[in-house]
This record gives C-alpha cells, structure tokens and sequence, in this order.
C-alpha cells in the first residue's frame, strides 16, 4: 500500500494533545483500513518514537491489532459501538421500520440522528435487490444540509442551534447541487418545517435522490430523520414528490406514537 500524505494532527487549546494524537493515528488507520509505522510516522508527521508509542499503548487496550508490520482496527470498537447503539431507548423500535421500508420499496432507507453537528447513520438497510450499495455505513457522519433526512432533523431543531453548525461546520458543497448559501438554507428549512419532508435532489451524492421526515418526541423535540434513498431515474414524478412523502410520515407517526406509549 503506497503511503498517502496528510495533514499533520490538528490541535485545539481545549483538548489533551496526547488524546488527540492517539485519536489521530486510529482515524488514519480507519482511513486506510490498515498501515505500517512508516506510512502514520509519514502521514501525522509525528515522529517514530512518538506513533510507536501511542501504537503500542492502543494495542495493548486491545483497539488496535498488529498483524506482522501492519496496524488495524480492533474489534474492541465494535463492543463499544454496539453498546451506544442500543443504550438509545429508540434504536430496536426504528431499525424494525427502516427494515420495513426498504422492503416495501425496494431502495435504501436509513435513519440518522444529529451529534455534535453532524449527521450519524444509526440504522440502514439495503438488502432488497435494487438497492444501491454508496458509501453509507453505521456511525458514518455526514453534513446534515445534504441529506434528506438531515434537513428534517434542521427544519426542527432551533434557528440558534442551526445557525451554530452552521459556524461550527460550514455548509461545505458535496455536489454542484449542496446549498451552500445559509439564508438559501434557511428558505428551505422553513418549506421543511411547514410540509413536514425533505428532499434531496443530488446534493450528497450525485444523481442519487431522497425523501426524509423527522421523528420528533416529547416536546417536539428531535430525536432523529428517517429517509428513503435511491437513484433519480426511480425516485422521479408523482411517487417521489407524493406518495413517499405520505407514507414515509405515516411511519414516523407510528413511531412516534410507539415511543410515546410503548
């Protein structure tokens, strides 16, 4: 595997610098799925003592397995991931309905939550025939002003808070089609809020379109979008600008109703 040159680890005033190389070199491996000392001595700009350090302590915690000169990911993280997943009180009673459309419609739906100003796949199935495979993966995070599902879960979130990802974020253009303007944004967030969906017309990835609908609970708050996803030359007409929209609502009504009583 040729070595990939990067950026040095970046450093806030606020973090501990040896988490955040330690952080660092496990995001270079996740990147790259595997890699020597030399190739993360090369890509953090780190020196060789210090990457074999932190290699050897992660190693030893058991979240990074050596394999001859190779270093990988341990499943240590999978443990971990599993273990937040299923704290979230949600996550059985949803993962069942996204399992249910992505039947019923034979593309791929998923459902994402917001944190820390992003958007994180939670759940996602794309099992049926037609799906198409992308780049989505559980715990992947995206900009939530790309994705369907992403501007549900803005459209009902506080323009204060909006406007703080925004800051924190910026509105990074993933396609010729991103909104990348914030009072653009904005008008479209307030189309959200009052027809309660959300479309996405190619903005995170090219030629692929969505419809998205929040789950709100208790006190309108959000706990998440859920959406169904495919390509433009299926998601097109009446189907996509109607019927999705509809049934995709009906369905977060139903969990909404369930997590309120069940």
């Amino acid at each position: 595997m040729g070595t990939r040159h990067m950026d040095p680890i970046a450093h806030s005033d606020d973090n501990i610098r040896s988490v955040e190389l330690s952080f660092g070199i496990i995001e270079r491996i996740r990147e790259g799925r595997t890699a020597s000392l030399a190739e993360l001595t090369a890509q953090t700009g780190l020196a060789k003592s210090t990457v074999h350090a932190h290699l050897t302590t992660l190693t030893n915690l058991g979240f990074i397995v050596r394999e001859g000169d190779e270093y990988r990911l341990g499943l240590r993280f999978l443990e971990l991931g599993e273990e937040v997943r299923n704290h979230r009180s949600e996550f059985r009673l949803i993962q069942e309905h996204v399992k249910t459309l992505a039947e019923r419609f034979d593309e791929r739906a998923q459902f994402i939550v917001e944190e820390n100003g992003l958007g994180v796949y939670l759940c996602t199935d794309a099992e049926c025939p037609n799906a198409v495979r992308t780049d989505v993966r559980i715990g992947k995070q995206v900009p939530l002003h790309t994705t369907a599902a992403g501007k549900a879960i803005l459209a009902n979130l506080p323009r204060d808070r909006v406007e703080e990802i925004i800051n924190r974020h910026g509105l990074t253009a993933a396609t010729d089609h991103s909104i990348t303007d914030p009072e653009e944004l904005f008008e479209a967030l307030d189309t959200v809020r009052r027809r309660g969906y959300a479309f996405n017309r190619g903005e995170r990835l090219e030629k692929q379109w969505a419809v998205g609908v929040p789950v709100l609970g208790e006190g309108t708050t959000v706990i998440g979008g859920i959406s169904v996803s495919g390509p433009e030359h299926r998601l097109k007409g009446e189907y996509f600008d109607t019927e999705l929209p509809r049934l995709l609502m009906g369905v977060a009504d139903e969990i909404e109703l369930n997590l309120e009583f069940g």
